[in-house]
């Protein structure tokens, strides 16, 4: 049967049962009779929200087989199986680049169903125009996530209705990101605030403002090259601020180390809201052990290795770099929160926790995410979890904002206090008061500025599906992996270790083909008017 972009599947039978079968089909709900009251409406806007907790979104690909390997981290297997995204080592038949399209269009046919039929039935208006924004944000952010990955991709706006109509081309990316940006824009006008809203499951005015200056900062770094972007980005990233929704986390436990900072990721483990920091979050849930219900994501289970159901079963597969540790200051509290300084010595009973030498550094596991705050019930099940994913923080948009108003304005006042806040909170300090220890020194010029904008976020956002669209869109991609290998070649690691470490960062290196994923086989095998990209 021929398909383009996975049409939902409902639309399939109906077209296929009426043309072949000529009768009424029993066994699905016709678009025709769904959408008749504001309870379809909302099932359906959740059925949008779903695509987010995807096993090729959020739930693992984009952090981790897509993300990883940058100068974060890498991926550690004990095996000797390297054909692995992890390792770039992938063509465009991998499941992986085919599930991150495929499951984009999904999204972006249910919000387009949703957009179409948001009138048909009789409801309070304003709460349809919050529906409306919400599904016409929700679609540009799934075009999104495909441009910034693959490039020119076709542009879907409306919904599938001809099972043959599948000679659809590409559309260039400045186009599909100006009609991001003009969804998102009129989105933005319609929500609810994040107080009104009470949860970072559902999308509020500021997190449409955090992420379309994400967006701008795209435009603006490669391949786009738009300068005048970073004017843009800079507006969005000011309002989010002004609005005074939002704001660093910054209560103190003396019994966790920095918990202003690690108690936002335990937080995401317990299932807990915290609207001022985590702005926006991939919901997922164990649902009090009911299989039935689950929505079970990965977050935190390639870390920390460990054998043991009680401190919670974890893979050890995200290795962390020498240069992220170096990244740190001493006294940054951050550190030995995301670079875990221990490892466990576990079996199914009993788990124990082994210190690094200081001379041990290279290979440590990341442990941003730490299984042994999940809940005691129920059991930390092996390799899934209810840990939400941080789509936006409020850290990161002060971050865009240091770096937006650089490149518009230069190393002004309003750069240095935006990623100082950062900063100070990193050492436990006050955020409003200036330190001579977790300050930027003044003076800096803007390529000085950029560049501890450039290693903020790494020690800020690491392990947040963000890193290598960074280097991406600063330019410094290739040299960044080429920097790797021969960092590790020149550690204290295993010659074995070595070999297989390295593989990722001299593949991606290799060629420039890699700052695009390839289109899916699928696709180009069914599109006849798809093109492939540059060296796939």
């Amino acid at each position: 049967m021929k398909r383009f972009l996975l049409m939902p599947l409902f639309v399939l039978f109906a077209l296929s049962c009426n043309k072949v079968l000529d009768k009424k089909p029993t066994d699905f709900v016709e678009p025709g009779n769904y959408y008749n009251s504001e309870n379809d409406l909302n099932l359906a806007l959740t059925a949008v929200y779903d695509l987010l907790g995807n096993e090729y979104l959020y739930t693992s690909s984009l952090w981790f087989q897509l993300g990883i390997c940058t100068d974060e981290a890498f991926y550690a297997y004990s095996s000797n199986s390297y054909s692995a995204p992890m390792f770039y080592q992938y063509d465009y038949t991998n499941v992986y680049i085919t599930g991150l399209w495929q499951q984009c269009y999904i999204g972006i046919e249910r919000a387009n169903l949703l957009i179409a039929n948001i009138n048909r039935p009789a409801m309070d208006e304003t709460r349809r125009q919050v529906m409306l924004g919400q599904a016409l944000f929700l679609r540009a952010f799934y075009h999104f996530l495909l441009v910034s990955n693959y490039g020119d991709v076709p542009l879907k706006l409306t919904p599938s209705t001809d099972v043959n109509s599948v000679r659809v081309p590409r559309t260039p990316a400045k186009e599909v990101y100006e009609r991001i940006i003009a969804d998102m824009k009129e989105a933005e006008a319609k929500v609810n605030t994040a107080s009104v809203i009470g949860n970072s499951s559902r999308i509020s005015k500021t997190t449409i403002q955090g992420i379309l200056a994400r967006v701008c900062l795209y435009m603006a770094g490669y391949p786009l090259q738009d300068q005048s972007k970073y004017a843009d980005a800079l507006y969005w990233a000011k309002q989010v601020t002004a609005s005074n929704e939002h704001a660093l986390r910054t209560t103190y436990n003396a019994a966790i180390t920095n918990s202003a900072y690690s108690q936002i990721f335990i937080n995401q483990s317990q299932d807990i809201y915290d609207v001022k920091e985590c702005m926006w979050e991939a919901d997922f849930n164990t649902n009090n052990n009911n299989t039935a219900y689950w929505e079970m994501g990965k977050l935190g289970t390639m870390n920390l290795g460990c054998n043991n159901l009680d401190t919670g079963f974890a893979g050890s597969n995200i290795k962390t770099s020498i240069k992220l540790y170096n990244l740190y200051g001493s006294g940054d509290y951050r550190r030995d929160w995301v670079i875990a300084p221990f490892y466990f010595v576990s079996t199914t009973t009993t788990a124990s926790r082994t210190y690094y030498t200081a001379s041990n550094i290279i290979g440590r596991d990341a442990g941003k995410w730490r299984r042994y705050y999940e809940p005691l019930s129920p059991a930390k099940q092996q390799y899934v979890n209810g840990t939400n994913f941080p789509i936006l923080r409020y850290a990161d948009v002060l971050l865009m904002l240091a770096e937006a108003e650089n490149e518009v304005n230069g190393p002004t006042d309003i750069a240095y206090d935006a990623i100082n806040q950062v900063r100070r909170r990193a050492y436990g300090l006050p955020l409003d008061a200036p330190s001579l220890v977790a300050d930027l020194p003044a003076g800096f010029a803007k390529e000085q500025l950029k560049q501890a904008i450039m290693d903020e976020r790494a020690r800020e956002l690491c392990f947040e599906g963000l890193r290598k669209a960074d280097l991406i869109r600063w330019g410094v991609f290739t040299s960044v992996m080429n920097a790797m290998t021969t960092e590790i070649n020149a550690s204290n690691a295993s010659t074995t270790n070595k070999s297989r470490w390295t593989l990722g960062y001299t593949t991606a290196a290799s060629s420039p083909r890699y700052l695009l994923l390839p289109i899916p086989s699928l696709e180009i095998n069914i599109n006849k008017a798809m093109t492939q990209n540059p060296g796939w």
